[in-house]
């Protein structure tokens, strides 16, 4: 068979997309096609310029009808040869009512794959990095050009793999409490990513893979995803290593907010709790209108709205609250964020940019509490002396969004004593608009992959190139072995409660002993962290 002050939520769906302005540059030069073998078929991928690319693999039967908020199956076997040349749908996320689609094609039919490697079946075991796709838990999908792998297969001979999976009211919205037959609902999406991670146990070696060297990564609500499979004990095994990056998740959603929500969903659908059974026949652009009516109101608090639920199952423990999850303690973990995260969710927000001291204490007040506004801020301006105004407000902000949480995830996952944990602080700074957007959210995502030429932060800057070599072969380089040391950065030692030790990413990057300890000993007790 052949088959050819913005809201802050406002902008997961596009986080990550933002800064991915250019196709992957995969030249075609010398392409020819390549067959590879999965076990429900053969598929069809293209080989180009010494990479062999497959997109859009099924590891899932479609989640459309009687399969929609259960556990994802394995796909109808093929037969001959299934073309796997385009990239598969991303998973329902957009609004009706807005008459597009947010990240191209969506379907229900959307647990697919894509694999980038140098070699099938040709003895060598490589390497995986599994890459799991921003957009918090709601948006976007594994297809972005930024994530192309191609450059990665060329550097350090590894197989890339990125993947789709349910999001949002799809993917987590638990109906457990209403009806024992959707008793896993509020998990589905995460269980599609373990199915993946199964799918790759199988397969991979048939594409140079091995699959006793995985590493799982991603950013933002990626990095979010990896730290709940840390935690998921059907996960076991299937990886070995993991890097959470910018993915400040500490908990998520538990059984009577879940249900609670689950409950807005079915009253806006007019569904009884007693025919919960209807909601599978229901037209998905209904549900999606359905979902954008509910998640505009719903709360953020406690994991937020359409995240995983912590079942006590299937998810036993929060990722680290108020510890690190018990389940894999013998994985090592890279964590780490970025220096001014929060430009980027500033978007078009011209008066951020241009604080007085006011208007800096004043917005301050609404993420501390004005009783604590004159102690941050002399503590901030105390560490950052030539730090204007406004970049005081971005880095209270990003401290308070994103970096402060993966202190506190190293900390708790050290605390563990099993597998070692390594801190990172990326304070490289982009030069496009004037460098004020200074060291923002998803500006990683270009270093790991090597991808700094195609993204709009970097665009191709000497000293873009320069870090990303030392970057990609680090990451490439703890795919391999677990150890992030290869001696493009300096001698990166664990994190530990004692010491702290953080590689500072820049220029001249160092490890540096608790770089923000005056800054982590005010706003962590300020964030009960």
């Amino acid at each position: 068979m052949k088959n050819s002050n913005i809201k802050r939520r406002d902008f997961l769906r596009i986080a990550t997309a933002s800064s991915l302005m250019l196709p992957a540059s995969l030249s075609f030069g010398q392409q020819g096609t390549v067959d590879a073998q999965t076990q429900f078929g053969t598929v069809r991928g293209m080989r180009a310029n010494g990479v062999n690319v497959f997109k859009g693999i099924p590891y899932g039967a479609s989640t459309s009808g009687s399969n929609r908020f259960m556990p994802p199956r394995n796909p109808t076997p093929w037969r001959e040869y299934r073309e796997a040349f385009a990239y598969g749908p991303a998973a329902p996320q957009s609004d009706p009512a807005s008459g597009n689609q947010q990240d191209g094609n969506e379907s229900e039919d959307c647990l697919v794959l894509n694999v980038w490697s140098r070699g099938l079946n040709d003895g060598v075991r490589r390497p995986v990095m599994f890459w799991i796709h921003g957009g918090g838990f709601r948006s976007l999908s594994g297809s972005s050009a930024g994530y192309d792998g191609t450059n990665l297969c060329l550097r350090g001979d590894v197989v890339v793999v990125t993947i789709n999976h349910r999001l949002n009211l799809l993917g987590f919205t638990d109906f457990g409490e209403i009806d024992s037959d959707f008793s896993s609902s509020g998990t589905v999406g995460m269980q599609d990513i373990v199915h993946a991670l199964k799918w790759v146990q199988n397969n991979i070696e048939n594409f140079g893979g091995d699959p006793d060297r995985v590493m799982i990564f991603g950013e933002s609500g990626g990095g979010r995803k990896v730290g709940v499979v840390l935690g998921m004990p059907e996960a076991k095994g299937l990886f070995h290593a993991a890097m959470i990056e910018s993915g400040a998740t500490l908990r998520l959603p538990e059984k009577e907010a879940a249900s609670a929500l689950a409950q807005r969903v079915l009253e806006d659908l007019g569904i009884s709790p007693s025919n919960l059974r209807a909601i599978q026949e229901v037209p998905l652009q209904r549900l999606m209108a359905a979902y954008h009516s509910v998640a505009a109101t719903a709360p953020e608090a406690g994991g937020g709205a359409f995240a995983p639920t912590m079942d006590g199952e299937l998810i036993p423990h929060h990722p680290f609250w108020p510890k690190a999850s018990p389940v894999n303690p013998d994985v090592p973990v890279i964590i780490g964020a970025n220096r001014t995260e929060m430009t980027l969710f500033a978007g078009g927000n011209e008066a951020l940019f241009n604080l007085d001291e006011a208007g800096m204490r004043q917005r301050v007040a609404e993420l501390v509490g004005a009783e604590n506004v004159n102690s941050v801020v002399s503590v901030y301006q105390q560490a950052n002396p030539d730090a204007s105004a406004s970049e005081i407000y971005f880095l209270i902000w990003s401290d308070q969004s994103y970096v402060m949480a993966s202190h506190t995830m190293a900390e708790r996952r050290a605390a563990l004593n099993a597998a070692p944990v390594y801190l990172y602080y990326l304070a490289w700074e982009t030069p496009i608009s004037g460098g004020r957007m200074m060291s923002p959210h998803s500006l990683d995502i270009p270093f790991m992959f090597d991808n700094t030429r195609i993204n709009r932060f970097t665009a191709g800057s000497e000293t873009a190139i320069a870090l990303a070599d030392k970057v990609s072969d680090t990451m490439i380089h703890f795919a391999r072995t677990g150890d992030p040391n290869v001696g493009k950065l300096p001698v990166w030692l664990p994190y530990d409660a004692q010491n702290r030790h953080t590689m500072i990413l820049n220029n001249v990057s160092a490890l540096e002993s608790d770089p923000l300890q005056s800054r982590r000993e005010i706003m962590q007790p300020i964030l009960k962290l």
